[in-house]
């Protein structure tokens, strides 16, 4: 199996160089990484028809819903069956039937404990197993569920994990078939075996910003004026294994800042009712003025953070959505800083807040024009290449299943 990818490789190495930039597909020049047994042929012209394929997706957490939206749809275009879960958490659902989704809710957060994590990724691998073991996909792709890797490598289910933040745990003891990541992410800090890391180029988010049209709806629905200044605010995320302390002290000099300006209208964005709790206790008097506001139902994120003048996040999704569509952006978060991150900062779309000081020094609240949009509408390269990644990997699953029957 080996010496065939490496003779497939050498025959067709110099058409890959030809149209691997018009696919925006990554490209390997001979001999530059060593062939794995698992390795997609890089010499392949493009996928073969998907035509009635079953594509296994796990949303597992709030920020894959929009992103996997628009790949789900680019999958069944080419033939694709797509089969959905989602884990009950984290406004996962909420969003799913806010996208229109089709999907199987299954699984829920087990906690913050070790082994409280480690009983819920048991549990939920157990309760996906079943339905997931009848449908028989050819493929399991997700944005880094580690139960759906634990179905996937016990069903023997080639799987797929995209991942934006090499420094997530997770990818040590259950390792996926290949691994999806920006292009800014070197192949050294992935940890994976170059031959099995696939790149796409531009940012997660950049899947589906493109898709975006504002809805000024959303105002009357959060009960704020467009002649508000409006900042959207999202927690840090303390029961993530890499939260650092020092993001709650950068998230409660935020508030207290923020609280001295009488034009702000704050939309918080708790991470889930045990957040949401915690700092409606810490705040009382900002809940019952209406300075601080969490919204009763799942908003659309890119139509919140594009009626806002500044977004402030503890990481993640939020921050780069915001850098996405132009929205002056501010990251509390305080652990180790990714290459996603650093390149939206070196650019000047994404701030990191340091130090308490730095939240007085750094944020400006002013409101900002929102007449014309300042992201890129239309097809998006991001998108295409993602899809067609996988894609790649599904002919190749195929080609390997056909070959060894």
């Amino acid at each position: 199996m080996e010496l065939k990818a490496i003779e497939r490789r050498e025959r067709a190495s110099a058409a890959l160089r030809r149209t691997a930039a018009a696919r925006g597909l990554s490209a390997v020049a001979d001999g530059e990484r060593p062939a794995h047994k698992d390795a997609i042929p890089d010499g392949a012209v493009g996928p073969t028809p998907a035509r009635g394929q079953k594509v296994w997706i796990d949303l597992d957490n709030s920020p894959h819903v929009p992103f996997f939206v628009p790949i789900i749809q680019e999958l069944k275009r080419h033939g694709c069956s797509v089969i959905v879960t989602a884990r009950d958490c984290f406004q996962v659902c909420d969003l799913a039937d806010l996208f229109g989704l089709e999907y199987r809710r299954i699984g829920r957060h087990y906690g913050k404990a070790k082994l409280a994590k480690l009983a819920g990724l048991a549990a939920r691998a157990a309760q996906l197993a079943g339905p997931i073991l009848k449908e028989k996909p050819e493929l399991a792709v997700s944005h880094g569920s580690r139960a759906q890797l634990v179905v996937s490598a016990m069903a023997g289910i080639p799987s797929v994990v995209i991942v934006d933040y090499e420094f997530a745990r997770g990818l040590t003891l259950m390792k996926p078939s290949w691994v999806m990541v920006p292009e800014v992410i070197p192949d050294d800090a992935v940890g994976f075996q170059p031959d099995r890391i696939l790149k796409y180029p531009g940012i997660k988010e950049d899947v589906y910003v493109p898709n975006f049209r504002p809805d000024s709806s959303i105002l009357g629905q959060l009960e704020v004026h467009e002649n508000d200044l409006i900042v959207t605010v999202r927690p840090p995320a303390t029961e993530a294994h890499y939260h650092n302390p020092e993001s709650e002290e950068l998230f409660a000099a935020v508030i207290d800042f923020l609280a001295e300006d009488e034009r702000l209208k704050v939309i918080l964005l708790p991470r889930n009712r045990k957040q949401e709790d915690r700092l409606r206790a810490q705040y009382p008097q900002l809940f019952s003025s209406g300075k601080l506001r969490v919204p009763t139902h799942a908003v659309d994120g890119l139509n919140l953070i594009w009626h806002s003048d500044l977004v402030i996040s503890g990481g993640g999704t939020m921050n780069r959505e915001a850098a996405a569509l132009g929205v002056p952006v501010y990251s509390v978060f305080r652990g180790r800083i990714g290459a996603v991150d650093h390149y939206l900062a070196n650019a000047g779309r994404l701030t990191l807040l340091e130090r308490v000081e730095d939240v007085r020094n750094k944020i400006a609240l002013e409101r900002r024009s929102k007449t014309a949009a300042s992201y890129h509408c239309g097809p998006s390269a991001t998108l295409h290449a993602v899809s067609q990644q996988i894609l790649k990997v599904l002919a190749h699953s195929s080609a390997a299943r056909a070959q060894a029957r």
